[in-house]
């Protein structure tokens, strides 16, 4: 069974947009590379939101991307950048990553909240809004 992990994050101001974009894509570009990734897309929806989907071999994998590399410098950034955060990981027999329709499902009903320093309303509520596009 492999892991999908889903990340949401939603950035204060379009201020950080540049510097946002730069770190994403080299995060993203990271996670292609690392041991383990089967699959890896990023997706920019309204609102300064954006979507991480990735599939891996495990957890360890994963975790080993995570804590390495751009990931890792981009992480602390993002408790100022972003005022809404979000992820959820389940395991999956099924290839391909899933739906964003199905990612929110998911998000809504099984995923945790990350700190962020300026926390929106719905964050505050832990209400995730339902994403503007499909995928």
């Amino acid at each position: 069974m492999k892991l999908i992990s889903i990340t949401r994050l939603r950035l204060v101001s379009i201020r950080y947009l540049p510097c946002f974009i730069w770190i994403a894509w080299r995060s993203a570009q990271q996670a292609q590379r690392a041991a383990g990734n089967l699959q890896t897309k990023l997706v920019w929806e309204a609102n300064l939101t954006f979507w991480t989907l990735t599939a891996w071999e495990s957890e360890t994998a994963m975790r080993s991307f995570m804590t390495t590399g751009d990931h890792r410098r981009a992480m602390p950034k993002l408790l100022n950048w972003c005022d809404e955060a979000a992820v959820v990981h389940w395991h999956q027999e099924t290839d391909g990553l899933p739906s964003l329709l199905e990612a929110h499902r998911r998000m809504v009903s099984e995923g945790r909240i990350s700190r962020v320093n300026h926390p929106s309303a719905d964050h505050l509520t832990r209400h995730i809004a339902a994403p503007k596009i499909h995928s």
